[in-house]
């Protein structure tokens, strides 16, 4: 059986007094994208921070690739590329001269290294800012930038903590595609408190609530686990709330102001087709009905629940 590319043991750590995470255990055996998600204060940096070795854990075990990264730090980091929360950027320097001092820092042989800032670069889509000081591009091409040098020893495993915070949505969409390219020839693990960033890329989720593990699974168990309930609908004629509850499989209704109302149901397929149905019979001209996605909060409120049973 081959080795994981990361074995994360009985993973523990405290601030002073103060736990940030508990217990917390995974492997990853194969390359694609896997999200670790939760929300601020979960525990998720700090776990980005102890399996790139910034920070020692205080009980348990990280392995990359068989190495022990307490024991042999620099071994195992070897395998590693991590771009924290805030890109570690140095603004006085040109994008080249940054990505060398950066393969340098990886200890790479010396002879490879102006090729492979070269590859880096085009990979990156960057070439064309190699003379232009990092101060001076935008926060979309300084993030490109930040993953250029996760990436620039072509490490195994590459760790991204919050990659598109602060991008707009054309950025965002432009860094998500890069992430998508460096994961078909390497593990990564991208962290993020926003549920869509995680439905949009990731092949498996981890749910951090309180710095434990409250969920693991493929994106498709995730998405079977917690099934939307609630439903949008405009009604022009606005019906009253009690006339809305008296429809077979509708258990709640809450008035959103105007002609919109969000209704709680037990099927969404039987709700919707009673709900079209009465609308027809009694002339409530409907105009839109929609089933609402869970909130982030919705989620790991359910997921708590369900773990605590």
């Amino acid at each position: 059986m081959n080795e994981p590319i990361v074995s994360v043991k009985n993973l523990s750590h405290r601030y002073s007094v103060q736990w940030a995470v508990r217990d917390i255990s995974f492997e990853l055996n194969k390359n694609g994208i896997y999200g670790l998600l939760g929300a601020n204060g979960a525990g998720k940096s700090t776990i980005m921070n102890v399996m790139c070795g910034v920070i020692k854990q205080t009980q348990g075990d990280v392995f990359i690739r068989g190495v022990d990264l307490g024991r042999y730090p620099e071994k195992a980091k070897r395998y590693i590329g991590f771009l924290p929360q805030q890109p570690p950027l140095q603004n006085d320097l040109t994008v080249e001269e940054f990505l060398t001092h950066a393969a340098n820092l990886r200890l790479m042989d010396s002879s490879k290294v102006k090729n492979a800032v070269t590859e880096v670069m085009g990979k990156c889509a960057i070439s064309h800012f190699r003379k232009r000081l990092i101060r001076n591009l935008s926060g979309g091409y300084q993030q490109r930038v930040g993953i250029a040098q996760a990436i620039i020893h072509k490490p195994d495993f590459v760790v991204l903590d919050e990659p598109t915070n602060g991008l707009d949505p054309n950025q965002i969409l432009e860094v998500r595609g890069l992430i998508r390219e460096i994961a078909e020839e390497r593990t990564v693990v991208l962290s993020t408190h926003i549920l869509q960033e995680v439905q949009a890329l990731c092949d498996h989720i981890w749910m951090i609530n309180e710095g434990s593990m409250i969920f693991s699974g493929s994106m498709e168990e995730f998405d079977n686990y917690i099934v939307p309930n609630t439903l949008t609908v405009s009604l022009v004629a606005s019906p009253s709330a009690e006339e809305l509850m008296k429809i077979p499989g509708v258990v709640g209704v809450e008035e959103l102001g105007g002609i919109r109302y969000r209704i709680r149901f037990t099927d969404a397929q039987e709700a919707i087709e009673r709900i079209v149905e009465t609308s027809v019979h009694k002339n409530w001209r409907l105009v839109e009905i929609a089933v609402e996605k869970n909130s982030l909060e919705t989620v790991f409120a359910e997921l708590s629940r369900k773990k605590s049973k």
